[in-house]
């Protein structure tokens, strides 16, 4: 299951999304230049300038994409929770198709081209498509579906074995 983060590493993501929000505001953009221009009007040396900035630069990137990593952990267990209960949602409907329970684990041209069938199959079916012969008529276009699903799979084994 998930790892359970150290005390030190849960205050080092505090900090980071304290300083990424802090930094990333359009006013704080602002302020770095008026304290580089205050820096030089001062006289103070460019070098000793330029290290600050540097280190300081060095340090912002490492924090933000932290908190991009703790961003997209987030997105993965929401997206991989959303993908189960639909899932569970498709078997549990009577009619529905079974076989589009876990396309998300597909190529992306594979899952294109099934939704490019499937909307063609659903504008084949016009308004009538509430009709339970019409149903019965789409039921049997997306079992073509998932023969073309199961052909494309059967041909890319060919080649990756060929």
């Amino acid at each position: 299951m998930s790892e359970q983060k150290s005390k030190l590493v849960q205050v080092g993501d505090r900090i980071s999304e304290w300083v990424s929000n802090v930094f990333a505001h359009a006013y704080m953009q602002v302020a770095v230049i008026l304290f580089c221009v205050a820096w030089f009007a001062v006289g103070f040396h460019a070098e000793t300038l330029t290290a600050a900035l540097s280190i300081l630069a060095i340090t912002l990137t490492q924090m933000v994409l932290n908190r991009q990593n703790d961003r997209e952990a987030e997105d993965r267990k929401r997206d991989i929770a959303m993908h189960a209960k639909l899932d569970e949602l498709i078997h549990a409907k009577r009619g529905a198709r079974d076989e589009m329970a876990g396309i998300e684990e597909l190529e992306e041209e594979e899952i294109a081209e099934l939704k490019e069938q499937a909307k063609a199959l659903i504008e084949a079916q016009g308004e009538r498509a509430g009709d339970p012969q019409e149903r019965a008529t789409a039921k049997a276009a997306v079992e073509q579906v998932a023969n073309a699903r199961a052909k494309a799979k059967k041909r890319a084994k060919a080649s990756a074995k060929g």
